[in-house]
């Protein structure tokens, strides 16, 4: 007979139903493990969601603000794209040329002034005990949102992510929590943090649960759930409750768009692969020391040149990806900004900035979407161009960062469209999380690490 489970801390009846069997034969509702969710530690739950939803509102005050300053767009964010292809060519080149002549130098500062401590989520909570450093992390993201709002091609989220996981390492400290419970806390803060600037409360939650801690259970979710929602809800003091893509239409099912999601799986796994791999070799070779100084100047210079032609290309990518869900490109379009989008988010990141690369990516299996949904428009012709963007950015998601149910649930949060097409996103998005997992298996987090320290 088989040892039974014992529930840690025991429910509150004791006696059990007329079979006899305890609940823990389901395995999600067996003890809490070594993060035990005690009173104190929902009440951190709680406090950590409201810090990181107003942590959220900031580093999007900032975006904006510089947007504004930069390129006149209005201060709520909205229309951000527009704004820049309606400005001329010196006005569209100059602020991303401010950011590279800024860049360089505050981050070399920061970081010669902070030796040592740490800024990076994914490392801390993978090969650490869950510890950041308040000062390094909030300068990093301060400089990250002011030079996005310039134009550099990095996601906005990283800030908000990297913000909500201090939050509940500094309420953790406070609290003197178990290392089991603080990185559990600062995991809930990091994907609290994607959660509130994007309104994905539930998306926020699988990210900490399928990427951050790397177990969807029970008392992993519960807490993830609480904290996204409490973030997301005290980021409405001033970000919007609307999706972020609005007036996406409510695309139908149609065989061809099954048969095309086993095509695309294969193509957009292998592509993000690539990707990956790309990011992986960037990271590892980007510009340290005095070459910091100037690399981003260089990087965001070819950036702007290359905005003149295609102004899509600022920023995190959310205008392209926006037109390409409305169904908006030409083939010749879409190919272009599916290969450059890459291109300059790599050119950013070898340049030593630092940011997300969710919404860069994402954006580009968009366009890959819309191309690739464009060309089968010419085999089997009748669906819609948005729809292909829709499954294409799911797959690309799910197989950049090896978190397919994350993915899934994000795009549906963001465009609030796609349930239709449920079935085709879900090929799509496992073919090609399988097939980057088969071909190397990293992830645009894993691929980011910092190289392990020599022993001896």
């Amino acid at each position: 007979m088989p040892i039974e489970r014992l529930r840690v801390p025991p429910p509150l009846m004791r006696r059990r139903l007329p079979s006899g069997r305890g609940a823990t034969t389901q395995p999600n509702v067996t003890g809490d493990g070594d993060a035990r969710l005690t009173g104190k530690f929902w009440v951190l739950v709680v406090l950590t969601g409201v810090a990181t939803g107003l942590f959220g509102v900031l580093m999007m005050l900032i975006l904006f603000s510089v947007q504004h300053l930069a390129f006149g767009t209005p201060l709520s964010g909205e229309g951000t794209l527009s704004s820049v292809e309606a400005a001329s060519g010196w006005h569209r080149l100059l602020p991303v040329l401010i950011g590279g002549v800024v860049a360089g130098p505050a981050w070399f500062l920061l970081r010669k002034f902070t030796p040592g401590a740490k800024s990076e989520v994914d490392d801390v909570l993978w090969t650490g005990v869950g510890r950041l450093s308040f000062r390094r992390s909030l300068g990093t993201s301060v400089i990250s949102e002011v030079v996005i709002g310039l134009g550099a091609s990095l996601g906005r989220e990283a800030a908000p992510k990297l913000m909500g996981a201090v939050s509940g390492n500094v309420l953790a400290e406070w609290a003197r929590l178990t290392p089991a419970q603080r990185r559990l806390l600062v995991a809930c803060g990091g994907g609290a943090g994607l959660a509130a600037v994007y309104n994905v409360p539930l998306g926020g939650a699988l990210f900490t649960a399928e990427i951050l801690v790397g177990a969807i259970n029970l008392p992993t979710m519960l807490p993830a759930v609480v904290c996204s929602a409490v973030a997301t809800s005290t980021a409405w003091i001033f970000l919007p409750q609307h999706p972020t893509y609005v007036d996406i239409p409510q695309y139908a099912f149609a065989l061809r768009l099954l048969v095309w999601a086993l095509v695309a799986g294969v193509v957009i796994g292998l592509a993000s692969a690539g990707y990956v791999r790309l990011i992986g070799h960037v990271s590892h070779l980007q510009a340290t020391g005095r070459r910091a100084l100037i690399a981003p100047l260089i990087a965001f210079a070819i950036l702007g040149l290359l905005a003149l032609a295609y102004p899509q290309l600022y920023g995190n990518g959310k205008g392209m990806a926006h037109d390409a869900f409305l169904g908006s490109g030409t083939l010749t379009l879409l190919l272009a900004l599916a290969v450059l989008k890459p291109a300059v988010t790599l050119l950013c990141l070898g340049s030593g900035a630092s940011g997300g690369l969710f919404t860069p990516v994402m954006s580009t299996g968009a366009v890959a979407g819309g191309f690739l949904g464009l060309a089968w428009n010419h085999l089997w012709p009748g669906s819609p161009v948005g729809a292909y963007a829709i499954i294409g950015a799911a797959a690309m998601i799910g197989a950049s960062m090896q978190a397919p149910l994350a993915a899934v649930t994000l795009i549906l949060e963001l465009t609030h469209s796609g349930f239709a097409l449920m079935v085709p996103i879900l090929i799509a998005t496992a073919l090609a999380t399988a097939v980057t997992r088969w071909i190397d298996g990293y992830s645009i987090y894993t691929a980011r690490l910092a190289p392990e320290p020599l022993s001896g």
